[in-house]
């Protein structure tokens, strides 16, 4: 028996890496390149890719949506571009699903709430996430972080100096409970460590960990938790997302 029972579900753990539905259960007609950017930049994805060539190989169908696929190729290396769902549970699925049809190097890149005082638009690359998030216990045996392979982390450190970006390496708290970000929560993170605050990284270090491929984050800061007592929306840095994508492409061609 693979599983290790709990009284709490969310701690149980199930070490069989098949499943009843496999994430590769589709014969598709495709094939694709072993780097992808999965990246929650919302139409900042797809205006690259039109702007830039990209080619719908497929779509990923969730119950809601239709995700494109797209295939685009700098200095001779072919790569897709994914627009990546909001929340750990669907973005994981997608990642999942990605892998298993054959990529194996992954950026994502995304905004992040911020903890302390921090600017927005500033540059973060997390080091270790906090797994207060459902999905990353399905893929690893519980534990308070998860921590975010060196590699990836050392390619985006890379294409950051190389435009004399600065940043900062982070531990990220992920959590599944956008608006149960208490006063209380908030100050307790921070006393673990953790700085800023996004909804994805520990579910998707947990796969990328459990699939044995390389994936790493790029965030920028958007809003501000820093004042417990009155959130600052800020703009969310939406005036970064098109560098982080540029950004995240040169890191997953680094990789």
């Amino acid at each position: 028996m693979s599983i290790q029972k709990h009284e709490i579900p969310i701690l149980e753990f199930d070490s069989d890496p098949s499943a009843v539905l496999e994430p590769g259960h589709e014969a598709l007609d495709v094939h694709f390149p072993e780097r992808a950017v999965f990246a929650f930049l919302q139409d900042t994805i797809e205006k690259y890719a039109l702007q830039h060539g990209g080619k719908v190989l497929t779509h990923f169908l969730s119950a809601t949506m239709q995700y494109p696929i797209f295939l685009l190729e700098e200095n001779g290396i072919p790569f897709l571009l994914v627009q990546a769902p909001v929340g750990a549970a669907p973005a994981a699925q997608i990642l999942d699903w990605l892998i298993a049809h054959g990529v194996k190097k992954v950026i994502s890149s995304g905004s992040c709430g911020v903890l302390v005082q921090k600017e927005e638009g500033v540059f973060l690359v997390p080091k270790k996430a906090l797994r207060d998030e459902g999905t990353s216990y399905h893929y690893l045996p519980p534990s308070r972080f998860v921590d975010i392979e060196e590699a990836p982390r050392k390619a985006i450190e890379k294409i950051l100096r190389s435009h004399h970006l600065p940043y900062e390496e982070v531990i990220t708290w992920s959590t599944d409970g956008f608006f149960r970000e208490t006063k209380e929560k908030v100050e307790y993170r921070k006393s673990e460590g953790c700085t800023v605050v996004e909804m994805e990284c520990s579910a998707l270090a947990a796969v990328a960990k459990m699939r044995d491929i390389q994936w790493g984050s790029l965030l920028y800061t958007g809003d501000s938790l820093a004042n417990v007592e009155e959130h600052d929306m800020r703009s969310f840095g939406i005036g970064s997302r098109e560098i982080a994508l540029r950004l995240s492409i040169e890191s997953v061609l680094e990789m």
